[in-house]
């Protein structure tokens, strides 16, 4: 029998196996699940899992560590209110290893169930019916409810838990389903007492414009009169597909470069990582690997935050939490061959459960491909005209998340030289509002007839455990600063100097071009032969835009992490969350990066954490109607000092023979480029190639 690996998913039978032991634990009572996971084992225990693994030395009897579920749900009261519980359980066992009750001011991730419920609350709400009818829609119309997280509560507020929902009409005259219906906001916004299912008010919203300020007394009757369709299905769109694209197709003929093992061991140009997946993160890297040397103890998006800017209330609840109030992984598309991701491909599937706990699979989540990215490294000795050149081939890892009108798509990426960038791409339906006609709003843009894209911004958190050459690591703050232009140090002003400062304590920093500040993980104890520095990866922080809302704000109270770029932490078991694990309808971070950092311990040559916050700030435009292209965002790490030379050097550079010329092209006179043979090329003297004559006098450098 195979052994699982400490990482392994759990399969189908382990969770009906765990959800099976909570209920025995609870007795009678009425339970309700929200997620069953793999716990991830202590660092302690992984650790040195991992090397055995890597020397090879694993055996059916080597100790594994005890395999655990985190099963998150509630118990059902009388009064229809909830007590949240988190339970640990191992399921070899079959023990509760253990249990809490979540305190009442904490309030869990959303659920779909919870999602699908909210339309039929306002279908059977008489408070929602009567405001509805205050609006005069036409003749075929029907309405459509996106929820929403209620996000950060009025000071004071005492309240149940709560469920908002944006409201839209569909032009159903078309008969089809797909029809956009974001053309067509509605000024309201149903709030739903999530454990009673019952709309409890409905929040009227202002549609006026620049000179209307904070006014919600401006709002007509004939509310869609003055909006307009904005469909994107090809077959209900205006004019038509384009028609003059040609097939681009990526082939590989041979197969893939990577080998997937045990099901979630990726190995590809001397790379070795675990996949995971999980219902808050999505896709998680483990044990990352480079020809047998350790970088990476893991990787992961850790958390995103969208706050809008509209002050008008109850804008300033618009808010949400991406990973923590729904779950990157809850959200996760089922990719689909030839559209999503190109090439040969591998999926990757997860079991996620229902409110039963009953397992199902969810299929293709991740995909795994590889691409081509342009030139990995070239030169031309211009003396004899010969080039060589290697093609920048990737491996990415890719997940998508759709949350009502906005797609997200993380990717990681590896290259021949060492390198992993993690990429955020954004794009969807921007979030709409009604305005009144022939308005325009400091709040946002007009990017169709009555419908106001509000401003907004998209504040990611991705973190990095490193394990460079082992746990032990020590980030340092590298500038490059203007030194003083005197004889004795910098005679002619030229000379900068380089200034290496080591974090020792818990803390943040930002970026800085001015003075080009990058941030290193090194490994102290270990030197590389040829420079005589410590071995190392580096990554250089983006000065993006951090959080704009007022400190005051309970917008900035809940996302502290958003306020800085970089934060160095000291390791902690579970200790994932850059915006604490409770963020659905918070009024602060409880137990983010911004306590971790305030507990001020020692992270010099020890177990350390980096975390990069980074983002967009989106002030929308008519060109982001009626979906928006793509907006991208990359973190590069490199090694540095990590190699005795480019890890790239020995990658061969093949020709690619789906290359031909273009209609109307000749082919050049240049030499061959991937071979890495030398061809005889005329010179401006027509001898044969050898090195370069000279013309009229010498040609030297």
């Amino acid at each position: 029998m195979s052994v699982p690996h400490p990482l392994d998913a759990l399969t189908v039978n382990e969770i009906k196996r765990a959800s099976d032991i909570v209920l025995n634990a609870r007795g009678n009572a009425l339970i309700e699940f929200r997620s069953i996971s793999l716990e991830e084992p202590p660092k302690a225990q992984l650790q040195p899992f991992f090397e055995l693994e890597a020397q090879g030395k694993l055996t059916y009897q080597t100790p594994r560590p005890a395999r655990q579920a985190s099963i998150k749900y509630d118990v059902v009261c009388e009064d229809r209110s909830r007590d949240y519980m988190e339970s640990l359980v191992d399921v070899n066992t079959g023990k509760e290893t253990k249990h809490r009750v979540v305190d009442k001011r904490h309030q869990p991730s959303l659920t779909l169930e919870e999602f699908e419920a909210f339309q039929d609350a306002c279908t059977a709400s008489q408070l929602f019916k009567d405001e509805l009818a205050k609006y005069k829609l036409p003749e075929g119309f029907v309405v459509t409810i996106d929820p929403w997280p209620y996000g950060g509560p009025d000071p004071g507020e005492i309240y149940p838990r709560y469920t908002q929902g944006l409201c839209f009409a569909r032009d159903a005259r078309n008969g089809n389903p797909d029809s956009n219906h974001y053309g067509y906001p509605l000024p309201m916004i149903p709030v739903m007492d999530t454990y009673k299912q019952e709309i409890v008010r409905i929040d009227k919203l202002a549609t006026g414009g620049t000179e209307d300020g904070l006014r919600y007394d401006t709002t007509q009757r004939n509310i869609l009169d003055h909006c307009a369709p904005a469909e994107y299905v090809p077959e209900l769109l205006e004019g038509g597909l384009r028609t003059d694209l040609k097939p681009l197709n990526v082939i590989q003929p041979e197969g893939p470069s990577f080998k997937v093992s045990d099901e979630s061991v990726v190995e590809w140009q001397k790379w070795r990582f675990r996949v995971g997946f999980n219902p808050r993160e999505g896709a998680t890297l483990h044990d990352i690997r480079y020809d047998g040397r350790s970088v990476l103890y893991r990787l992961s998006i850790s958390e995103m935050t969208v706050p809008y800017g509209d002050p008008r209330p109850p804008f300033h609840r618009k808010q949400a939490f991406d990973f923590g109030d729904a779950g990157a992984g809850r959200a996760a598309n089922n990719l689909e061959l030839g559209c999503d991701c190109l090439g040969l491909i591998k999926y990757f599937d997860a079991v996620m459960v229902d409110t039963s706990g009953a397992p199902s699979v969810s299929k293709n989540v991740i995909c795994l491909h590889e691409q081509d990215n342009g030139i990995g490294w070239k030169h031309t000795n211009y003396r004899t005209n010969r080039a060589v050149v290697t093609r920048y081939r990737e491996l990415v890892i890719q997940f998508i998340i759709t949350l009502a009108n906005y797609e997200y798509i993380f990717m990681y990426k590896f290259d021949q030289a060492g390198g992993i960038d993690i990429e955020t791409r954004a794009t969807g339906i921007v979030s709409v509002v009604n305005i009144d006609p022939g308005k325009t709003s400091p709040w946002g843009n007009v990017v169709s007839p009555g419908a106001l894209a509000q401003n907004h911004q998209h504040v990611f958190c991705l973190r990095i455990d490193p394990a460079i050459d082992g746990p032990r690591n020590t980030i340092l703050k590298e500038e490059s600063l203007p030194i003083p232009m005197t004889p004795e140090l910098n005679p002619f002003g030229n000379g900068y100097e380089v200034r290496r400062t080591p974090i020792t304590r818990s803390s943040f920093l930002d970026a800085s071009p001015q003075t080009n500040r990058v941030i290193k993980m090194i490994n102290p104890h270990k030197l590389n032969p040829i420079s005589g520095r410590p071995i190392g990866y580096k990554f250089t922080p983006t000065a993006s835009q951090l959080l704009l809302a007022h400190p005051d704000s309970i917008q900035a109270k809940r996302a502290q992490f958003a306020q800085h770029h970089v934060w160095i932490t000291k390791h902690r078991d579970g200790e994932f969350w850059a915006g604490g694990e409770f963020t659905n309808q918070s009024q602060a971070e409880v137990d983010g990066v911004a306590d971790a950092v305030a507990r001020d311990e020692n992270v010099q040559d020890d177990d350390v954490v980096v975390w990069n916050v980074f983002g967009l700030t989106h002030n929308p435009r008519v060109e982001d109607w009626p979906v928006m292209p793509m907006e991208s965002h990359s973190v590069h790490l490199r090694p540095v000092d990590f190699f005795t030379r480019n890890p790239a050097i020995d990658v061969p550079g093949s020709k690619n023979l789906s290359s031909v010329l273009a209609p109307g092209s000749k082919q050049g006179d240049g030499s061959s480029c991937c071979s890495g043979k030398v061809q005889s090329q005329p010179t401006s003297h027509g001898q044969g190639q050898g090195e370069l004559k000279p013309q009229d006098g010498t040609h030297k450098l």
